[in-house]
C-alpha cells in the first residue's frame, strides 16, 4: 500500500484540494492481489488503489472509455515472423500504467483509507490523471502510449491500433505490439532494440522482463529457431476446477459417439 501511494505521488496523479461544493466526490478503495509465476507459483503481493468508477456519470466524470487491446491473432502472427525472421521476442511491463493517463475531466476522490492527511481530513483529491478503476483510466493510458511510440517514430498499423513498427526505409527494425500495460518488442536490430528499452524506461516506470516467457495466459519457451507455446498450467487449473485431475487423458478429445465424414473436394 505504501509503494502503491509513493507511485501515485511520484507520478504527480493528484492534488490536495479544499472540498468543492458543486462537485461530487468518488469514493476509492483498496485492491489486494496476489500475482503468480507461469508455473503457479506466488511471483509478488499487490496492493491497488482503486476508484469506484461505477459511480462515475456519463457527461460530467467521462465521455469516452474504449481503448483497444491486441488480439490473439497478432501476437500469434508476432511469433510466426518472428520465428521465420530468427528474432527474439521481449516482454516489457509498465508500473502502475494507468497513472500515466491524462485525464481531461474534473474528478474528485476522497483521501484513501489509512492514508489520510493529518489535520487536512475535510480536503479531497483532484485528479490529474488517471487512476485504476475509473472508466476512462484504458483510454487516457491507452493516448499516452500511443502518442509516445509515434514520437518515437513507430508507425501505427491501420487494422491493429496497438501494433506498431519502425522502419528503416523498406526494412523493418522493430516491431511493438501493446496489451494494456505489457509491452512484446521484437525486431533484428539489437541497438535499436536496446535503445527503445532505454527511451521507454526514461518516459515511463517499467521493468524489463527480458524474453518472453509468460504472456496472455500462455507459456512461451524461445530456443534456437523456435517458440514453443503451452497454456499448462491454466489446463491443470480447468482440471481442479472441474474435479478432473485423475481422469484418463486422450490425445484427441471428441464427443461419444460421434462420427466424423470426409470432406468433399
Amino acid at each position: 500500500m505504501v509503494k502503491e501511494i509513493k507511485m501515485i505521488q511520484k507520478n504527480q496523479t493528484w492534488e490536495l484540494v479544499e472540498r468543492p461544493t458543486n462537485r461530487k466526490i468518488i469514493d476509492v478503495k483498496w485492491v489486494y492481489r496476489a500475482k503468480q509465476n507461469a508455473d503457479g507459483s506466488l511471483n509478488k503481493l499487490k496492493a491497488r488503489l482503486v476508484v469506484k468508477g461505477f459511480s462515475q456519470r456519463y457527461g460530467l466524470e467521462y465521455l469516452e472509455t474504449f481503448a483497444p487491446v491486441a488480439k490473439l491473432d497478432t501476437i500469434r502472427l508476432l511469433v510466426a515472423l518472428a520465428i521465420k525472421k530468427q528474432w527474439a521476442i521481449h516482454q516489457l511491463d509498465v508500473k502502475s500504467a494507468f497513472l500515466n493517463g491524462f485525464l481531461e475531466e474534473e474528478i474528485y476522490i476522497d483521501q484513501p483509507q489509512s492514508f489520510v492527511v493529518s489535520g487536512k481530513e475535510q480536503m479531497v483529491y483532484r485528479l490529474k490523471k488517471a487512476l485504476y478503476g475509473l472508466k476512462q483510466a484504458p483510454r487516457a493510458w491507452y493516448a499516452r502510449i500511443d502518442s509516445y511510440l509515434v514520437s518515437l517514430g513507430f508507425n501505427r498499423s491501420v487494422s491493429e491500433p496497438t501494433l506498431y513498427v519502425k522502419k528503416n526505409e523498406a526494412e523493418i527494425q522493430l516491431i511493438v505490439s501493446l496489451y494494456v500495460d505489457d509491452l512484446l518488442v521484437t525486431g533484428g536490430d539489437q541497438d535499436k532494440l536496446a535503445e527503445f528499452k532505454a527511451k521507454m524506461k526514461d518516459m515511463f516506470e517499467m521493468s524489463d522482463l527480458g524474453l518472453m516467457t509468460y504472456f496472455l495466459g500462455m507459456e512461451v519457451r524461445q530456443a534456437e529457431g523456435k517458440i514453443l507455446l503451452g497454456q499448462r498450467t491454466f489446463t491443470l487449473k480447468v482440471l481442479s476446477k472441474f474435479s478432473m485431475e485423475n481422469c484418463k487423458p486422450t490425445s484427441t478429445p471428441i464427443a461419444i459417439g460421434m462420427k466424423l465424414k470426409p470432406r468433399r473436394s
